[in-house]
């Protein structure tokens, strides 16, 4: 601990401070470099949420922005799995009983998009309709 207040203390005689600020100025300019195309990443991507409830999903129409990739972010409120599954989307995600689930999809051309719960194949009908 006695070699640090001798750092500060000839800081401006052998040029360490200088060093120091410009090494941690560099760093810094990497460090947004680095995040800045994440930082545009996740704040341009819509997140729309779909649930499973009673073996259903809700809503059963999910309306999303054509030409733009989404976070589908699937919510299982039963107490069995269900598989969020399309053909069409080519997408298949298990999601555990009373949790949830990330699906990124598109960027979609307008149109209809059907999924479907693969486990319960009758009543968890739906249509991702892209606009």
């Amino acid at each position: 601990m006695r070699f640090i207040p001798f750092l500060l203390a000839n800081a401006n005689k052998n040029g360490y401070h200088l060093h120091m600020n410009t090494l941690i100025n560099k760093l810094r300019i990497i460090a947004i470099i680095a995040l800045f195309p994440a930082a545009l990443m996740a704040g341009s991507t819509p997140e729309f949420t779909l649930i499973i409830k009673n073996h259903r999903f809700q809503p059963t129409e999910l309306h999303i922005p054509a030409g733009k990739k989404v976070k589908l972010i699937v919510v299982n409120q039963d107490a069995t799995a269900e598989e969020f599954e399309s053909y069409v989307l080519n997408r298949e995600k298990i999601i555990a009983p009373l949790s949830k689930a990330v699906v990124f999809i598109g960027p979609l051309k307008p149109g209809h998009y059907p999924f479907f719960g693969e486990f319960n194949m009758k009543t968890a009908q739906g249509v991702v309709i892209a606009e």
